[in-house]
Parts: C-alpha cells; sequence; structure tokens
C-alpha cells in the first residue's frame, strides 16, 4: 500500500526540520525522559547523552574480552544503567552498560542458540524486555530481500526466563507495544510490512496479523505509538515519516529522498541484490537515513529522528502527543 500523502504539507514540514546534537556517531535509536535527558545509540561502545543544557555526554564501555561495543537499540534501565543489542559483524547478544562504563552480558543466548547480531531492545510497562534479532544469515545483507524469513522476537519475563516467541519474520526491527496493551507491533523491513501479534498475559504471543504492507521505497524500522492510536514509523532509504491510523491506512508525513536513487534502490530490492551500498549511501536534502523515532518535551509533541548516517538528531512537531514511555519518569 503506498501512503496518502500531501506533498506541499510533506516539503513545508521537511523546510520546518530543527537538530539537536552534534558529533555523534550512528544515533541509530534514541530515547527521551521528562526531565529533558536524550540517549542515543553510539558506534564508539556505548550511549551518547544530550542534556538539557545543551552539553553532552559519553557513557563508553567494551564487551568482555575487549569486544567492540556496536548498540543498534537501547534501553533505559530503572537504576540509570542501560541495555545495548549487540549489532557486531557476527557477534549478538544484550549486554547491559552501567555509567562508570563497566559492562556485562545480560542475554547472549536464548532457547539453546547463541543469539545472532542482535537489533533491538525494549523494556515494557509489566517488567518484560523484548528482543529483535532480524536475521540468523551471515552477512545480514544477505537478508535484504522480500523471501528471506528468518528473524525472531524473544520475550524475556520479570523473571529473567527467556523465549523466542515469534520466528520466522522478514528482517524483524522494531517493536512497540500496542497503547491499550492488548498487541505487540514489529516492522518487517524487508518483507515491508508492519505486523503485530495479541500478545498474552504470560508474554506468550498469538498468530500474526499483516497492519499494513507497505510499497516502492518503504523499508519499515523505527515505531512509536502516539495518545490517539496512531502508530509513528520510520522508514530507512527514503527518508520517511509515515503515520499509520488504528486500521491501517498510511499517511506519509515527512520524505527527503532523491527519485533516482530510490529507483536503484527498488530495482537491485526486486532482483534480490540490494546490499550494504544501498543502505549505506544517501541522496537527501536533509537527512540521513532515518531509523527511529522518539517522543519528547514537556507535552511529548516534538519528535527526534534517530538516523544511520549522520551525526544528529533531527526534530519536528507532531500533531498528537507520543505515549509515555517506561522509562519517560526515570532520573
Amino acid at each position: 500500500m503506498n501512503p496518502r500523502t500531501n506533498a506541499a504539507a510533506a516539503a513545508e514540514r521537511l523546510d520546518a526540520l530543527a537538530t539537536l546534537g552534534t558529533r555523534l556517531v550512528r544515533p541509530e535509536c534514541v530515547l527521551a525522559t521528562a526531565g529533558g535527558d536524550v540517549f542515543t545509540a553510539d558506534w564508539r561502545g556505548g550511549v551518547a547523552h544530550l542534556r538539557p543544557d545543551g552539553s553532552q555526554g559519553l557513557v563508553q564501555g567494551c564487551g568482555p574480552d575487549g569486544v567492540l561495543l556496536r548498540p543498534n537499540g537501547i534501553a533505559l534501565q530503572p537504576d540509570g544503567s542501560f541495555l545495548l543489542a549487540q549489532l557486531g559483524d557476527r557477534d549478538g547478544g544484550v549486554y547491559r552498560l552501567q555509567r562508570d562504563g563497566s559492562t556485562s552480558p545480560w542475554l547472549m543466548r536464548v532457547d539453546g542458540i547463541d543469539l545472532p547480531p542482535t537489533n533491538f531492545v525494549l523494556r515494557d510497562r509489566f517488567d518484560r524486555t523484548w528482543v529483535t534479532v532480524s536475521t540468523r544469515r551471515q552477512p545480514r545483507a544477505a537478508a535484504y530481500r522480500g523471501d528471506v524469513a528468518d528473524g525472531f522476537i524473544v520475550c524475556v519475563g520479570r523473571d529473567g526466563a527467556a523465549a523466542i516467541v515469534a520466528d520466522a519474520l522478514g528482517y524483524t526491527n522494531e517493536v512497540a507495544l500496542h497503547p491499550s496493551g492488548r498487541w505487540l507491533y514489529v516492522n518487517e523491513t524487508f518483507a515491508r510490512r508492519l505486523s503485530r501479534f495479541v500478545l498474552r498475559a504470560d508474554g506468550s504471543l498469538g498468530a500474526r496479523e499483516t497492519v499494513t504492507n507497505f510499497g516502492e521505497g518503504t523499508f519499515p524500522d523505527g515505531l512509536a505509538f502516539d495518545e490517539e492510536g496512531h502508530a509513528w514509523v520510520v522508514s530507512i532509504v527514503s527518508n520517511r515519516l509515515i503515520r499509520i491510523a488504528p486500521d491501517g491506512t498510511p499517511t506519509l508525513w515527512l520524505e527527503d529522498a532523491d527519485a533516482g536513487h530510490l529507483a536503484w534502490v527498488e530495482a537491485a530490492y526486486q532482483a534480490n541484490t540490494m546490499g550494504r551500498p544501498h543502505l549505506d549511501t544517501v541522496r537527501s536534502g536533509v537527512l540521513q537515513n532515518i531509523s527511529s523515532i522518539a517522543f519528547c518535551g514537556a507535552d511529548r509533541r516534538t519528535a527526534l529522528l534517530g538516523c544511520l548516517l549522520g551525526d544528529h538528531l533531527a526534530t519536528l512537531r507532531l500533531p498528537a502527543p507520543g505515549v509515555r514511555p517506561v522509562h519517560w519518569d526515570y532520573r
């Protein structure tokens, strides 16, 4: 499905973008708190901290035996530490990073297998933690295809027990709980769809349901909900921000893409030859391969957009406040 669009409005929103932060390194995932603190994954080996006064810091660590931390998704914990989804070339898992830079493995195996390079981690309001693995293929670029479905979702209960609760997904990316708590939503990047599962009290999931299928140029990555029940989906490559209505209807809210570049990527995707160059290059005016979204500000109506290729975050105002994340009041 191609999203409905108002090209003039989308262009005006692009002109209205502001920026936050400087000299960030691959700020793929972004979190915000009520106190005005913003945290991003940072490939210097940890988490960048953007403080309300405009200053910046870096919580930096390394894994056991000097393993270089390559955090993709991050989750702020009640004690101020972070969980990091390790997206190494071949190593994965989830590490805990303390504010003093010390690190420890948090989840490295599940259901008898070592976690492959790991995409995302999310703590929910029921003290469960969700972990996604995009693909079991090595290298990961071998799964940049519509006919590969070997990604999975792990649920870690409040007792620490972990299990794979959904499998055979088309490049599993970010997950988010629906505001009602009834469903777990997930972006399947190279299946090009937003899916959901009925969420049971024990953390197990029902059958997969398709919410929206996306068309040319849309590769869904980041995901968050607003208080009106709409999902906000961020697409890599095309720099699209799409608002998904409760009935699944998509509306293009923002886009920054070059038509020739998108045609090159689309041709490779259709031919099953898409690879790293298609993600690691971008021809756009402002945005640098946006990948995630978080809501910030006192009214949670300002969006922060993480990205793969830029060194700062883009910000814009949205029409509805974002759902309060579980870490919103952490200090």
